[in-house]
């Protein structure tokens, strides 16, 4: 994902020259060609990211169109307070970008873990809050996020990810992105590892269960239309799926608006994420989604069990 977004900024910064980058002194090879093909458009603000929050919030005031981009842990939890008073109390139209999200960092512990992104920036108003399942989305989601007048977060993956969006789909914020169709069980979630729901999708199917995968990459604007029909649809059960923890991600987005709703009290919801806790265990990302039943096998036991 991450080389997808270095090729798409360098193409709107090409077109756009108010669009300007600003990264946290990572993926400096990355951005060779937007430095050769943008030289005015790049900035490295070193590991100072509360610094580089403050500067992007006064450049996108001033009319400017900043995207942040670095670490997620360090762009989010540790600019929390230059996120929620110079981005989002100011409403200057920031794109931070939270590469490495979830467990893709997870073999360097809960400094590099982040399972709380979403939760924090949850609290902030009107900040517009995404997790793209594959480049396809993401690449969406840019192109839209740029013309808007209000902040954006995205989180997204390292690299290596599929693509997982039907050729026919055309993602969008604020819209579900169907992934799969199926009858018997709902499963939403966010980001890469909706990669895992689809494995568990066609396993699935020789048990003649059939299941539908969808990415929710829009938490925030939330596809209520989309919940509200699928809630008439007659899904024995709807799980939530995300590399996040359990406390205020999506799985606690479709709770609350379940709660206010009360469409459909016999709607029975179940959720699969991290527990709220510190992850002192280490290994690579397939390893702890083995380790907390987020992988192909836990999630087909789980239906199974249902």
């Amino acid at each position: 994902m991450r080389n997808t977004f270095a090729k798409e900024i360098n193409s709107l910064a090409q077109k756009n020259k108010n669009i300007v980058l600003l990264s946290g002194d990572i993926g400096n090879r990355m951005f060779d060609e937007l430095k050769k093909s943008c030289p005015n458009q790049f900035i490295n603000c070193g590991i100072a990211e509360a610094n580089m929050m403050s500067m992007a919030a006064g450049m996108g005031i001033s009319g400017l169109r900043p995207i942040i981009y670095t670490i997620t842990p360090f762009t989010t939890a540790r600019c929390f307070e230059q996120i929620k008073i110079g981005v989002g109390y100011h409403k200057s139209p920031v794109i931070i970008v939270g590469t490495g999200s979830g467990l893709s960092y997870a073999e360097l512990g809960p400094t590099h873990h982040s399972l709380d992104d979403i939760a924090i920036l949850k609290t902030i108003p009107e900040l517009n809050i995404l997790a793209p399942a594959d480049s396809i989305e993401l690449k969406y989601f840019l192109n839209q996020a740029v013309k808007l007048s209000q902040p954006t977060y995205i989180r997204i993956g390292k690299k290596g990810e599929p693509d997982l969006t039907l050729k026919k789909n055309r993602p969008s914020i604020g819209k579900a992105n169907v992934l799969t169709e199926g009858s018997d069980i709902l499963i939403i979630g966010i980001g890469p590892i909706l990669e895992e729901a689809i494995k568990a999708a066609n396993i699935l199917k020789e048990h003649k269960i059939y299941t539908s995968v969808v990415s929710m990459g829009s938490i925030r604007p939330l596809d209520e239309d989309f919940l509200n029909k699928a809630s008439e649809k007659g899904y024995k059960h709807w799980i939530t799926l995300e590399e996040h923890g359990l406390t205020g991600g999506l799985g606690s987005s479709i709770l609350e608006w379940l709660a206010e709703t009360k469409l459909n009290k016999e709607l029975k919801l179940h959720r699969l994420g991290l527990p709220t806790k510190f992850i002192n265990k280490l290994g690579d990302q397939s390893y702890m989604r083995g380790l907390f039943n987020l992988d192909t096998k836990g999630i087909v036991e789980f239906i199974l069990n249902l």
